[in-house]
C-alpha cells in the first residue's frame, strides 16, 4: 500500500505561479512512477505530467513550457511548479504513484483556482 498526501495549491491570479507537492508514505520502494493529474469540473481526469524512478518526464501539451515536474527519490517527493498560469488551469489536482506491479494510488487532491 503507498499513502499519498499532497499539498500546495489555492487561489492565484492569472499568470501568476504556484507549486505543489506530494510526500509518499507506505510501500514506497515499489513505486515506478509519480505524477500528478488534475479534473476540472465538468471534464475527465487528465494527465498533467509524470516522472519515473530514474528521471525521465512526461507532460502534457497543454502544459508544456510552463510547468515543471520533479522527484526526490530519497524523500519520496513530487513536485509541481506551475507557471504563467490560465483560467483553464483550474482544477483539483490530483497526485498518482504507479508501482513495479501497476497498482495505482491516488491523493485525494488539491484545489487550484487561477482567476482571471
Amino acid at each position: 500500500q503507498v499513502q499519498l498526501v499532497e499539498s500546495g495549491g489555492g487561489l492565484v491570479q492569472a499568470g501568476g505561479s504556484l507549486s505543489l507537492s506530494c510526500t509518499a508514505s507506505g510501500s514506497t520502494l515499489s513505486i515506478n512512477v509519480m505524477g500528478w493529474y488534475r479534473q476540472a469540473p465538468g471534464k475527465q481526469r487528465e494527465l498533467v505530467a509524470e516522472v519515473t524512478r530514474n528521471g525521465i518526464t512526461h507532460y502534457a501539451d497543454p502544459v508544456k513550457g510552463r510547468f515543471a515536474i520533479s522527484g526526490d527519490n530519497a524523500k519520496m517527493t513530487v513536485d509541481l511548479q506551475m507557471n504563467s498560469l490560465k483560467p483553464e488551469d483550474t482544477a483539483v489536482y490530483y497526485c498518482k504513484s504507479v508501482t513495479t506491479r501497476r497498482d495505482e494510488y491516488w491523493g485525494k487532491g488539491t484545489l487550484v483556482t487561477v482567476s482571471s
